[in-house]
């Protein structure tokens, strides 16, 4: 998906991107945005669930003064103000058949008229929409226009829902507690075994959004440095049909997951002193530097917070986990 993404912004042809809901659509229109020729234009996402047919002209293509009751002044719609950069329609199979037709003719056209306006106007405007649904099922079902259809479907991408790619998952859930803790300057720094190992087996039906809220959650509810407790709402999994890979790519993976982890845990211990770790497990300081670059382990992010006229060296000898602290219920 990233790839064609990549693809796709070199051109202005119209994308259509289709994902459940929470599987980043808006983060892959901005994507397609900000690397494209485009990026220094506007970005102008709409929402179309919730342009309402009454003023979903004025909405889309803005009007003149004059042209009903309260329109006291010239008004620009959204197209107008997506020139020279992308227009973001999410949720496209939600429009109207009176929006859908209004549209088309923009997307025919290259021009509009404002409402109460007496002349046509232009403008160069990247469409991107997404979709939640199969816009065919829709077609066939005679709720979502074909002509509209073939003009929104020139490039396509499909999000994977998170479940289908779980090797993202600690990845996903990494980012998120690196963006809370940067953000509360406090709380822990890793997940235990446990906890990334249920991660994968959980189905996710909300994906990345429900991933980032379960993060929020357990970040806030954390007492130490590391999230060690797995949910109530856990699921077995194992019901689901086995994906077997091959014996070396399997291999990699568990040992890539295990270096990862261990490193986070180590460096949450040693409060991100290095030569200090790598006394702790009998390696050389180089060689443990570079394991962290290789996993994209900043030890910064494990320093202990210095308080205001704290001058001491804290940092360079970390103290051992008290009893029954969270280091000490981790796996």
């Amino acid at each position: 998906a990233m790839e064609l993404l990549r693809r796709y912004a070199r051109a202005r042809a119209p994308v259509l991107i289709l994902g459940e809901t929470g599987t980043g659509k808006e983060l892959a229109a901005r994507t397609l945005h900000y690397l494209g020729p485009h990026h220094g234009g506007p970005f102008v996402p709409v929402n179309c669930a919730a342009l309402p047919d009454t003023l979903l002209e004025s909405e889309l293509f803005g009007h003149r003064r004059g042209a009903f009751t309260n329109a006291h002044r010239d008004q620009p719609g959204l197209i107008e103000a997506a020139d020279g950069g992308t227009l973001f329609l999410d949720e496209v199979d939600s429009l109207s058949p009176k929006a859908q037709a209004a549209l088309l003719r923009f997307l025919q056209e290259g021009r509009f008229r404002p409402v109460g306006g007496r002349t046509e106007r232009t403008a160069q405007v990247s469409i991107v929409a997404a979709s939640n649904v199969s816009l065919e099922e829709l077609v066939q079902a005679g709720r979502f226009r074909r002509d509209l259809f073939y003009r929104l479907d020139v490039a396509r991408v499909v999000l994977p829902p998170l479940r289908e790619r779980p090797d993202d998952i600690p990845l996903l859930a990494d980012h998120f507690l690196r963006h809370f803790h940067h953000l509360y300057g406090e709380g822990p720094v890793c997940f235990s075994e446990g906890v990334l190992a249920w991660m994968q087996r959980y189905d996710w039906p909300g994906n990345i959004r429900e991933l980032e809220n379960f993060v929020h959650r357990e970040f806030l509810k954390a007492e130490g440095l590391v999230i060690c407790a797995e949910p109530d709402r856990a699921t077995d999994g194992d019901a689901r049909c086995e994906q077997w890979e091959d014996f070396g790519t399997a291999r990699r993976r568990v040992v890539e997951t295990f270096e990862r982890q261990y490193l986070q845990r180590l460096m949450a211990y040693c409060q991100g002193n290095v030569s200090q770790a790598a006394r702790l497990v009998g390696k050389e300081r180089r060689a443990l530097g570079r394991l962290l670059k290789k996993h994209g382990i900043d030890r910064r992010r494990f320093l202990p917070r210095s308080k205001p006229g704290d001058g001491s060296g804290a940092r360079n000898n970390p103290p051992g986990p008290e009893p029954g602290s969270p280091l000490n219920r981790c796996p």
